[in-house]
């Protein structure tokens, strides 16, 4: 007697069903990563308006501030010659220089100054070596 009811060969779907779910997944998870975009106001062609020269501020070990290499007498000089930073047009940018050995107290407390007197453009340079 022969068998002629042999099972006919089919096709294991599972495994390209499994890879095909795995690419979907993936394809979902990084389109909107994709598609992020940040708004961001550039200005439009250059400006014909001079630029200040920047102000140096060197905070020293101790503490003592130097104003483009001119020493400042105490936190209420200081203070002064923020505010008459912060009143001419075009504002400089007063840039930060700090000693490493010196306290961050101190350059936290120059920073809030210069903020407190209206200084639109800070920066913190890299510790002074």
């Amino acid at each position: 007697m022969s068998d002629t009811s042999l099972p006919a060969p089919e096709l294991n779907v599972t495994p390209l069903i499994d890879v095909m779910l795995v690419l979907l997944t993936m394809l979902i998870l990084t389109v909107p990563v994709i598609t992020h975009a940040i708004k961001l106001d550039m200005p439009v062609g250059a400006s014909d308006a001079p630029k200040a020269a920047a102000i140096n501020l060197d905070i020293d070990t101790d503490g003592r501030v130097y104003w483009n290499g001119t020493g400042v007498a105490d936190d209420p000089q200081l203070e002064a010659w923020l505010q008459g930073l912060a009143r001419q047009e075009p504002q400089p940018a007063l840039k930060i220089w700090p000693d490493k050995r010196g306290r961050y107290e101190r350059v936290a407390q120059v920073m809030a100054a210069a903020q407190r007197s209206g200084v639109q453009h800070i920066a913190l340079a890299p510790v002074a070596q």
